[in-house]
């Protein structure tokens, strides 16, 4: 199997010590990704089974087999980036680990099982299809940026599916979109539990939410301390430097 195709590259995920394929014309995991693996709450025993949706290029799965021997089941609906994620697991060696699936979130369930599952990561599309600004964007990024094929309350209702009862969903959005969230999971069974809100830097508003429920669980919500991503001087604060880098960073 080849590795790279096209403009694809490897790159380092220092943390972890592994390698992920990814094209600058096709896709790159950002920042979110990185957040949302560290922020979710997930079974570290082998027993355990994850699931992450909206997979991607496959960065969140990755990034969690470093944190966890629990089987981890992404499910990514563009063919092009699953093969990315399917050739970075076999380059990692992590093929009894990680299972790429190429297929819809929604009504995964029906194919890999109701509420089999300890905890479900989700990084959705963030934008209602085709906003005005971003009309130009290539169809792969399209697609994952963009409500087209997956809106916010179909991923969540996925995610509730595969859940054990106990089970947990985390999510990482848009500060606009906490309502709705919000919303969307107690309709579904998913009892907001933690949240916390990420910033580009001290004195700034909100840039990202990261969200986590317990399916069937009680209320009781906590808002954890802030996630500044730079400091004054425009160079990444410590906790993110660590996230990024590792503890010797």
């Amino acid at each position: 199997m080849d590795i790279l195709k096209d403009d694809e590259r490897l790159d380092y995920l220092l943390a972890e010590d592994l390698r992920i394929i990814q094209s600058p014309s096709v896709f790159s995991f950002s920042l979110d990704a990185v957040l949302l693996a560290r922020f979710a709450h997930v079974p570290t025993r082998a027993s355990g089974k994850i699931v992450d949706l909206c997979a991607g290029n496959g960065a969140i799965p990755l990034f969690l087999s470093a944190r966890t021997k629990a089987s981890i089941t992404a499910v990514e609906l563009q063919e092009r980036l699953a093969g990315m994620a399917n050739r970075s697991v076999v380059y990692n060696e992590l093929e009894q680990q990680i299972k790429i699936i190429q297929g819809d979130v929604i009504g995964i369930a029906e194919k890999i099982g109701y509420e089999k599952y300890d905890a479900v990561t989700c990084n959705p599309p963030y934008f209602p299809a085709y906003e005005a600004t971003e009309k130009n964007l290539k169809e792969h990024v399209a697609i994952a940026r963009h409500e087209i094929h997956l809106t916010l309350e179909q991923a969540i209702q996925s995610a509730s599916e595969l859940l054990k009862q106990g089970g947990k969903a985390a999510f990482v959005h848009r500060p606009g979109r906490l309502l709705d969230i919000v919303t969307a999971m107690r309709a579904n069974r998913l009892e907001p539990k933690r949240i916390r809100f990420v910033y580009s830097k001290e004195g700034k508003e909100a840039n990202t939410l990261l969200i986590e429920g317990t399916k069937d669980g009680k209320p009781d919500l906590k808002i954890l301390p802030p996630l500044y991503v730079y400091d004054n001087d425009g160079n990444y604060t410590e906790e993110v430097r660590k996230l990024l880098y590792g503890e010797k960073a």
